[in-house]
Parts: C-alpha cells; sequence; structure tokens
C-alpha cells in the first residue's frame, strides 16, 4: 500500500464516522442482531446468523483481509477465525459488505453445486469498475454463460493445440535473447532471481498479446501493454476507493486506455477478415473467432470482445506469471525436485527427433504438473471467489439471508492439516495416484465458474518450465540469489 493510499485511507476513516449515525437506526430495526425479519418487522424462520464479527462500520474487516493477502498470509485470515468460532462457516464485513466465508471441502461442494439456484456470482466494486458492470464478463445471465462455453472451447482442445507452437518458440526466443544479453550466458541468468523473474513476465505477455491479440513480435506495445495491466492489477488488489491518488483510480484510467486501444485493434481486425473474404484468404486466429455478429450489432461484438480480452490478458499476466516465478523459486529451494523434474523433462527430449514440444510431450510431463499443483496449493493466484444470496436458506443450522454474500476462499481448504498434513511442507507427492479429496483442492475454483483457463495455464507453465530446466543442460542448480 503507497503513502498516498494510507493517507486518504486517514481520511476516508474520518469520512466514514459519518455512516455511524446511519448505522445505529439501522440496528433499531432490529431488536436482537442475529434476527431475520419479514416485511412486517416480525422474526422469520430460523434466526440464528453464523458466528463472527463485521468489524469496523464501513471498513468492516477488509483491513485485516487485504493485510493478509499483501503479507502473504491470506489462509491466516479463515483459518483463525474458523479456529475461533470453531465452526467452518463465520460472517464478517468485506468491502462494504456483508459476508458469510465457507471454508472446508463440503462448503465448497456447496458453493459450487448451488450456483443459478441459490446464489449468483458477484463482484467488487473495484473489479466491476475495472470492468465495466454493464460487460458480460460481470453478469450472470444465460448469455455470459454461452461466452464462457465459447471461452472454454477457444481455450482447450484443438485450439489450445495450436497455443502449443507459440509458447514454446516464444520461451525459445527469450532464452536466447537473455542468454545474449547476459555476460555470462545463462549461468548468470539462472542465478539472478530478479531474471528469473523478469523472463516469466516476458514470457507471459508475450504469448498472451501473440495468443489473444495476435500480435507479432512488437516488443515496444507488448511493454507498454504489460505495464498498462500491472497497473491494473496494483488497483485490483488496493482499496477499493476510486479517488485521485488512489491505485484503483489509476487502473481504472488505464482499463479504460488500454480497452479503447484493444478495441480498435479489434476493427482493423474485422476490416481485415473482411477484405480476405473478399480475396479468399480468410485470416484464422482467436482474435478473427472472436469477432462474430450477433443481435447485438457489431459495436457491441466489439465492446464484449475487447473487454473479454482485457480480462484474458490480466488473468494470464497474474496466475501464468506468478505460478512460473514460484514453481523456479521450489525448485530453487530443493535440488532434489528438481532433479526429478530435470529427469523427467530429459527423457522426454531425447525421445524426440526435433527441439519442438508437442501436446503429446505435455501430456507426458506427470512429475512435473505435480510439482506444479503443489505450487498452487501453496500459493493459489486467485483468493477464491464471491457470490450472492439470492434466497435465505439454512446451512449447517445457520440462516444465510438474501443479499450478503457468499466467500468461499481457496487457502481455506489448501492450508488446512486436516486434508493436507503439514501444509507448509513443499510435497508434490501429495498428487500422486487419487490424489487430494475433492472440493479439497480448489486453484482453478469449481461447478458452472471453473476457470476455463485452467488447461490454457498448464499447458503454458509446463512448456515453460521445460525450455528452462533443459537449457541447464543438468550442469547447474537452481539459485536464490
Amino acid at each position: 500500500m503507497e503513502t498516498s493510499d494510507i493517507l486518504l485511507l486517514l481520511l476516508s476513516l474520518i469520512i466514514s464516522l459519518l455512516f455511524l449515525h446511519v448505522t445505529k437506526l439501522r440496528r433499531r430495526n432490529s431488536q436482537i442482531p442475529n434476527q431475520i425479519l419479514d416485511a412486517e418487522g416480525q422474526i422469520k424462520g430460523n434466526n440464528n446468523l453464523p458466528p463472527g464479527n463485521t468489524g469496523w462500520p464501513f471498513f468492516g474487516e477488509s483491513l485485516d483481509f487485504f493485510s493478509n493477502f499483501q503479507h502473504q498470509t491470506p489462509q491466516n485470515f479463515v483459518l483463525e477465525r474458523c479456529r475461533k468460532y470453531s465452526s467452518k462457516i463465520f460472517k464478517t464485513s468485506i468491502l462494504g459488505e456483508k459476508v458469510v466465508v465457507f471454508s472446508g471441502a463440503e462448503g465448497n461442494r456447496f458453493v459450487f453445486s448451488n450456483q443459478k439456484t441459490l446464489l449468483k456470482h458477484w463482484y467488487a466494486a473495484s473489479v466491476a469498475k475495472l470492468f465495466g458492470k454493464n460487460s458480460k464478463v460481470m453478469n450472470d445471465n444465460e448469455q455470459t454463460q454461452m461466452g464462457r462455453k465459447f471461452l472454454s472451447s477457444i481455450l482447450k482442445g484443438d485450439a489450445l493445440k495450436s497455443y502449443v507452437v507459440i509458447f514454446d518458440a516464444t520461451i525459445k526466443e527469450l532464452l536466447s535473447q537473455f542468454d545474449e544479453n547476459s555476460e555470462n550466458g545463462q549461468m548468470m541468468m539462472m542465478n539472478d532471481h530478479q531474471i528469473r523473474e523478469k523472463l516469466a513476465e516476458k514470457y507471459t505477455i508475450t504469448s498472451a498479446c501473440k495468443i489473444f491479440l495476435g500480435m507479432e513480435s512488437n516488443v515496444e506495445k507488448i511493454n507498454a501493454h504489460e505495464q498498462s495491466i500491472k497497473v491494473m492489477l496494483n488497483g485490483l488488489f488496493s482499496l477499493p476507493v476510486n479517488l485521485p491518488g488512489f491505485a484503483l483510480n489509476r487502473a481504472i484510467n488505464e482499463s479504460k486506455a488500454l480497452l479503447k486501444e484493444i478495441e480498435t485493434m479489434i476493427r482493423e481486425r474485422k476490416n481485415m477478415i473482411d477484405d480476405a473474404k473478399c480475396s479468399n484468404n480468410v485470416v484464422n486466429d482467436l482474435l478473427s473467432e472472436m469477432i462474430q455478429p450477433t443481435d447485438g450489432g457489431y459495436s457491441k461484438v466489439v465492446h464484449d470482445v475487447g473487454t473479454a480480452l482485457l480480462g484474458l490478458l490480466a488473468a494470464s499476466y497474474l496466475g501464468i506469471r506468478i505460478t512460473a516465478i514460484n514453481v523456479l523459486k521450489h525448485l530453487a529451494e530443493f535440488p532434489e525436485i528438481y532433479d526429478l523434474v530435470l529427469k523427467e523433462q530429459e527423457e522426454i527430449a531425447s525421445s524426440k527427433s526435433t527441439e519442438t514440444i508437442t501436446w503429446e510431450d505435455v501430456r507426458k510431463m506427470k512429475y512435473s504438473w505435480n510439482v506444479v499443483c503443489e505450487t498452487l496449493r501453496l500459493a493459489p493466484t486467485s483468493i477464491g471467489g464471491f457470490k450472492e444470496v439470492m434466497m435465505n436458506f439454512d446451512y449447517e443450522g445457520y440462516m444465510i439471508p438474501k443479499g450478503w454474500k457468499i466467500h468461499w476462499n481457496t487457502n481455506a481448504t489448501h492450508w488446512n492439516p486436516e486434508y493436507f498434513p503439514n501444509p507448509e511442507k513443499f510435497d508434490p507427492s501429495r498428487f500422486e495416484g487419487d490424489g487430494p479429496i475433492p472440493y479439497t483442492y480448489v486453484p482453478f475454483g469449481g461447478g458452472l465458474h471453473t476457470c476455463p483457463a485452467n488447461e490454457f495455464t498448464k499447458f503454458a507453465i509446463l512448456i515453460f518450465l521445460h525450455n528452462v530446466v533443459i537449457s541447464s543442460g543438468g550442469k547447474r542448480k537452481f539459485s536464490m540469489a
């Protein structure tokens, strides 16, 4: 959190005291805080809310929630409260919303299984401001579900096979460039933690721009997109205050500018497609496939596709980049695990007549994928998700009121010793055989809102890992320098 954010936070805290009077009036509407009242003010059904504390007025427990996230201990917010209240469900207040936090395998199963019946997807105000509250990305209607199916179709199967070539060529090109720019070759590169991070960053943004935007290796423009996405992500995980000087405000402005540029690219591609049809030379890539007419007209296609692409760029840069960096970090910490990964990758490389990676090669990377899975268990790139309650319902003897929000938390099960003994230990063997108990390992969510890019992410990281490890030739270990 930046200094300006802290100063403005103090100002906001003072202003929020004005809401105390309103808060007190609301409390008077109910003689007992944990009772649910009907339209006539009478006690209605089960009035037992989950245990918990809603914290400060307006801010609730948001500061503690985000503080744990920024200190890379997001599991503490949930697990400490579960122990305190002796319950796997508790109430709190986050981002100005009354929230019930579900934890445990059964809690995850319930949330994932009741999408569209009891629950609907909900995004924080900061996300809505970045991507537009009226965007298909932000809604939970039938068209959005169709859109998710379409996204899934272009991020898996035959489409994914075509991206393998792009991933492989991109990382090979970057390794060559980093080798040339390093005085001592790859040895120096792999001994420098900051340079390894830079490699993962450039690989992720370059691959994403090539695949999603159909861009060639335009280094200057790709770097500009990367800086825009960094500003956006910084604002996404900051205080939800849209005022000058706050990270969210900068992120919104950057998001609008980048979206405008993407929409211009979409219009240019549409013209290119029209020209290609006239010459019987149709352009065939992901961007071209996404530009399809709808009942909403061409302008709506431009905005919806632009918003979707903006989300894909941001999500891939966050998820793939961080996971790739963390995988290398763990290989640096555990030489014995590095040796097993190297052995597997060398066997795959030696069985081929060419250096180009294929779909079938990636499918053989069983142990390497276990390493990635354990990395995602310890450091998932998503904290979980939020849902909005569509109607009152009972769960585990507690009333969950309509209009409240439900939060399922990735780390609540990933770091729970009940499901993963010695959860702080890095142990890829957890994913051998049948693997973890269902609904305990959820880095990509579950149910109707399972991340459509889970296979895309898997292939991107494994191809990155293969090339980086093979480039070492087994002559060195990863260093944390």
